[in-house]
């Protein structure tokens, strides 16, 4: 018998950067996204964020690729939001986003991280949390399309 695990932090953004999710509406995406990851067999330990990004932290099935996984959640909720009252202006997601792996000892730390960003941002502003992310994962940033959209 084979057994994988696979535990990711993702982080996107809407289209610009806009703060189109309304905070006082934000479970029901919260939810909408919970289902789609049962939906594809993944847990679900976290979701939140503020109104202009997202951070989700699920385990993934041994089946299902990050890059599959992130764009059908973003093209399920951007379908779902667009046509949702309580997000009247809502016009999508960058096509980017960032996906950082963890082991299950690292639950805790990145369940706690997200369940605290409301106080996180009122200190540091997006791009400044997403820069940090990317840098402490290794990863390089091309300031020429750092957050750019077009």
């Amino acid at each position: 018998m084979s057994y994988t695990t696979s535990y990711y932090h993702i982080v996107f953004r809407t289209y610009r950067s806009e703060q189109t999710i309304c905070e006082e509406y934000e479970r029901e995406l919260y939810a909408y996204i919970y289902g789609i990851a049962k939906k594809l067999n993944c847990q679900t330990y976290r979701i939140g964020g503020m109104p202009d990004h997202i951070h989700i932290f699920v385990s993934l099935p041994s089946t299902m690729s990050l890059s599959a996984f992130v764009q059908r959640v973003k093209s399920e909720t951007s379908k779902w939001l667009k046509v949702n009252p309580h997000f009247p202006h809502f016009r999508g997601w960058t096509h980017e986003y960032a996906g950082f792996s963890y082991s299950l000892r690292d639950k805790d730390m990145i369940v706690g991280y997200i369940m605290r960003q409301k106080e996180h941002h009122k200190k540091v502003e997006f791009p400044t949390e997403y820069r940090s992310f990317i840098k402490a994962n290794g990863g390089q940033i091309d300031e020429d399309y750092f957050l750019r959209d077009e």
